[in-house]
């Protein structure tokens, strides 16, 4: 059977105004085109859909039945049609994402091409900011949200934590706490420390714990960055402290886990009872995917690095 939906539509609107002209104007078409679609219609099921006389169109039995079936079937097509198309804007837009250096680098660029692959027509944009810059970003409105350290002042944002992050030891291999399988925080007692400046949400938790387990720090060098830390490290200026998720890349540098295990909280932040759009929750929900995932393929590291 080859029924077309501009048939039924046409068919809908004889049947309630009961007038070919006026069906034609309501649907934008032409008298006879109309009388086209219901003759052609009536043709295809091969039954009278209308009584027609010079004053009046009135439906038949058969043309009452199929005028109260089709209401219906168009009604929720065109909720379908609807959704669908709703569900397609939602894919289409930018996501403005605030996220300090190690995690913009450590997570991002997974979630980003993540996002590119499963939603082509949406674009991520990346400020990639040290924390203290992020957090004046979400507040004043500039991004829709952003990718932070567990904030001190965490009651000022909605926040959703969506990963816990090991700090460790990065030292040369000729340090002689290389040789550890594990290095006790104690261990850093005395030892140059080479440390992320303050602008980083990561230093306020390694001085807290460096503070607990009662290690008086030499903090002999501060970087804005982890591969500025790095390189001192390797240059032989002290040893670092830094999250897992920003690992060295060096052949002249070990990792070594830190006991007890201190974890930084990875934790997405938006402004206070603001709604994120649903492209901005899309990416929010893959970010928080690409967390589960590093969680569970992150390991100690026990072993060079």
């Amino acid at each position: 059977m080859n029924v077309s939906l501009r048939q039924l539509r046409a068919f809908l609107a004889v049947a309630k105004l009961q007038h070919f002209r006026r069906a034609a104007e309501s649907l934008h078409l032409t008298q006879p085109a109309v009388s086209r679609h219901i003759a052609d219609l009536e043709s295809e099921l091969d039954v009278r859909l209308f009584d027609r006389n010079t004053r009046e169109v009135v439906p038949t039995e058969a043309g009452r039945y199929l005028q109260s079936a089709v209401e219906r079937v168009l009604e929720e097509l065109e909720s379908v049609l609807a959704h669908v198309h709703s569900e397609s804007e939602r894919r289409h837009g930018k996501v403005r994402v605030a996220a300090a250096p190690t995690l913009s680098a450590g997570l991002m660029p997974q979630c980003i091409a993540a996002c590119a692959r499963d939603y082509p027509e949406l674009t991520v944009q990346l400020h990639d900011q040290v924390q203290t810059l992020e957090l004046d970003s979400v507040r004043g409105g500039e991004v829709d949200f952003g990718l932070a350290i567990e904030p001190a002042d965490r009651e000022a944002f909605d926040s959703e934590t969506i990963m816990h992050d090991p700090f460790v030891l990065v030292c040369r291999r000729d340090h002689p706490l290389a040789k550890l399988a594990a290095v006790p925080w104690k261990k850093l007692r005395g030892e140059p420390l080479v440390l992320l400046d303050h602008t980083s949400g990561s230093r306020r938790l390694i001085d807290h714990q460096l503070a607990t387990h009662q290690v008086e720090a030499d903090v002999v060098q501060q970087a804005g960055h982890t591969h500025t830390a790095f390189r001192m490290v390797e240059a032989g200026l002290g040893i670092s402290i830094t999250p897992s998720l920003s690992l060295p890349v060096s052949d002249q540098l070990v990792v070594r886990p830190l006991t007890p295990v201190a974890r930084r909280a990875i934790t997405l932040i938006r402004r206070r009872h603001r709604s994120l759009s649903p492209v901005a929750e899309l990416v929010w929900a893959q970010i928080r995917e690409t967390a589960v995932q590093l969680s569970k393929a992150q390991r100690p590291h026990s072993k060079s690095t």
